[in-house]
């Protein structure tokens, strides 16, 4: 029995190994047939979620147009995106120059997008700035450049291609946003801000847009880190707030939350977040015992936590 059980483990774990190969494939090549001659329009494509999400696609099959306000920079993108690919198996990008911050020009830059391809299947909304520091400390001219860029952009831009989704009653918009449309970390008044109200928008249009069959996803990781920064060593468990804040601020890689965003697409998902336990916790501890979340919270500013700043 001993000598039975030993030799069936490794065609156990053989068995295990197989059946995972084949739902990786399956998923792989179920991602590619789900974005497989879309349209798929990507803002802030120049940024480093925005080139994984670029990458993803364009191997995926989509028809691409990529939105960056750095004309260079797109066109490095285009380049690296067609040296890496099967041009027999994939459309050549299209490139459009977008400055969220320039809310004047969406609506131009929109009927731009439009005229690439006639119609847009799936938006993703990815443009995102941030910054760091008291409130009282921050300008209002920065709010609002924060507000343009993070809210009134992507709103903008998505009310002037709706009506080709609505009209064709297909679509798919996707807004990459942050945990912090949930909850608000200190330093980042502005910011959380930009992220409440984006996520009150588009939570409100989800359901205006379930009659005309028109999908409003978004997707909420913690903060999106840089390609190259991971968490430095120290004695965190010091301090709970110390300890919270490490891993509410060391966020996702971008090749993650770009394949998150594929399944997302994928799978018609309404609600993603990426987080680890903590701060998937803090959301509940906010929502359900608000108290203990601002006593947690206020010990870090009393502290005078140097902040880490972001990607």
């Amino acid at each position: 029995m001993g000598v039975t059980a030993v030799l069936m483990l490794p065609l156990l774990l053989l068995g295990i190994s197989g059946l995972l190969f084949i739902y990786q494939e399956v998923s792989r090549l179920w991602s590619k047939s789900a974005v497989q001659n879309k349209v798929v329009v990507i803002t802030d494509a120049i940024s480093g979620l925005g080139k994984e999400c670029a990458r993803v696609f364009h191997m995926g099959g989509a028809r691409l147009v990529l939105c960056g306000k750095n004309w260079e920079r797109l066109e490095m993108l285009y380049d690296a995106l067609i040296s890496v690919a099967d041009p027999s198996k994939t459309f050549t990008p299209k490139l459009v120059l977008l400055d969220l911050s320039d809310i004047s020009c969406v609506q131009d830059v929109a009927k731009e997008v439009l005229d690439c391809y006639g119609c847009v299947d799936v938006l993703i909304n990815n443009a995102s700035v941030k910054v760091k520091g008291p409130a009282h400390k921050i300008s209002l001219e920065l709010d609002k450049k924060i507000m343009d860029v993070n809210y009134f952009g992507p709103i903008t831009l998505t009310k002037a291609l709706l009506p080709n989704m609505i009209s064709r009653r297909t679509g798919q918009i996707v807004l990459v946003n942050n945990i912090q449309g949930k909850l608000g970390i200190p330093f980042r008044t502005a910011y959380a801000a930009s992220k409440h109200a984006a996520l009150g928008f588009f939570d409100c249009l989800r359901a205006e847009m379930e009659e005309y069959e028109v999908l409003v996803s978004t997707v909420s990781p913690t903060f999106i880190r840089s390609y190259h920064v991971y968490p430095g060593q120290g004695n965190w468990e010091a301090s709970i707030w110390k300890f919270f804040f490490r891993k509410l601020t060391y966020g996702v890689h971008p090749v993650d939350v770009a394949e998150e965003v594929m399944r997302t697409v994928r799978r018609k998902k309404q609600e993603v977040y990426m987080a680890n336990p903590i701060p998937r916790a803090a959301v509940y501890v906010r929502t359900f015992f608000p108290e203990l979340f601002f006593a947690v919270v206020a010990c870090g500013v009393k502290e005078k936590l140097n902040v880490p700043e972001e990607g």
